[in-house]
Order: C-alpha cells, then structure tokens, then sequence
C-alpha cells in the first residue's frame, strides 16, 4: 500500500481550555458540593477552595509570586468568620483586576447584593440556584459580562450611595459622547437592566450584535462589565 492509499485518520479535537473557579465559602461541605456542581460541566473547573475571605487572598498571593495561573472566576459566599465576602471581593477587585467574581448567598436581601456590586463583583446570585444557571452565570460574568436582575438594577440605579457630585456627573456624560447613536441607546437599554436578549428584542436586532455593540461600548468606555455601565448611566443622569 503506497503513502497516498493509506486511510486517513482524524484527528482528536481538542477541547478548548476550562475556565477556572475558585470556591470561597467557610462551609466544607458547600464547597465540596458546589465543586462538583461545577465540574460537571466540561468547560468549567474548580481549582482551588478558601474557607474565609483572608484564605482567598492568601491563596491568590502565593499564585501570584509563584507566577502560577490565577483562576478566572470566584465564586464568592458573602457571610464568613475573618474575612467576609463583600470586603474581600473589594480587594480581590484591586489587586488581580483580571479575576471576576461572583457572589453566592442564602441571604436575599439587597444590601448583600448593592455591597457585592459596588465592591467590585460581576454578579449576585442566590445558593438555591439551579445548576443550569449556576453554569451560565459563570460562563458569562467570565466572558465579561454581568448578572443582574431588572430589579436589583433599577435599586441600583436608585441608591444614594451612588449619587455623583456634579463634577463626577460632568465627566460621565463626556465619557458617554464617544459612543454612537446606537451604542448610546443600547447602553441606556442595558441600564434599564435588560438582557441582550430583551436589547435584540425591543430594538429589532440579531443578539450576536447586540453583544458587540455592549462589547464595544465597554471598550470604548473602558468598564469592565455592564455594572460599570450601569453606574456610569446613574452618574450622568443625576
């Protein structure tokens, strides 16, 4: 049999890199549920577990002077001894700004939620969430996305805490004349707290572009996520 006769065989398809979580939550056994919870689906993988805040952070530094790789997304309780999550997520926001974090709580209550946000957290989400949505809520606040309700937007929206001096107001609504007519009115749909989904919808356009034009808006603002958008939009209205 010569070369070119010989049957071809395919090759393996490669599976594309897991993101990676890091557990923080002081209950063992929540970890160790939540983590196989996790690894059940094939594009997400637990790496790492800390039973308070400071364990986190701890763990994080040692990677970091290691020059070990850092996870992708933290999935974040927010009631725990040492250091609780809020704070901790405050730090993990400024020392490794390329990490997301995603809060997970039995507590439905939105002063967890607004402390979380305005810490630096790209989600909240209840302990009660089913599994399907536990997976998704990962996979987007990793691709630079956010998890927020409709309601706890407009709360946000509302909250004085947020209420910019008129210098701050002055400097978003410049930072808002960069983008197009069309990016201008995607972005006030998104901090209506609307879906792209909801975007694609009500503005009569496929959803892939609609997320490039949140993709876009984030870039041409230099946000990090629609949170940050969010607040933005408050800063320029108030």
């Amino acid at each position: 049999m010569t070369p070119a006769s010989l049957p071809s065989c395919p090759l393996p398809l490669e599976r594309p890199t897991p993101i990676t979580v890091m557990i923080v939550d002081d209950q063992r056994a929540t970890r160790m549920g939540l983590s196989l919870i996790i690894n059940r689906a094939d594009d997400l993988k637990v790496v790492a577990e800390a039973a308070h805040g400071q364990d986190a952070l701890d763990q994080l530094a040692e990677l970091f002077q290691e020059r070990r790789s850092l996870p992708d997304v933290i999935l974040m309780d927010v009631r725990m001894p040492v250091l609780n999550g809020i704070d901790a997520t405050a730090r993990i926001t400024q020392l490794y700004p390329s990490i997301r974090t995603l809060v997970l709580t039995t507590y439905d209550q939105d002063e967890f939620a607004f402390g979380a946000l305005s810490a630096g957290a790209s989600g909240f989400l209840l302990k009660d969430t089913r599994t399907p949505q536990l997976h998704q809520a990962l996979r987007a606040v990793n691709s630079g996305d956010a998890i927020l309700t409709p309601r706890i937007t407009r709360e946000l929206l509302n909250r004085h805490m947020l209420s910019p001096v008129s210098p701050q107001q002055h400097a978003a609504q410049r930072r808002l004349e960069r983008l197009s007519p069309r990016e201008r009115e995607v972005a006030e749909l998104v901090a209506e707290g609307l879906t792209n989904a909801e975007i694609a919808q009500r503005l009569v356009l496929a959803p892939d572009s609609v997320k490039k034009n949140v993709t876009r808006i984030l870039t041409k603002l230099d946000l990090r996520d629609r949170v940050q958008l969010v607040i933005l939009m408050r800063d320029a209205q108030s």
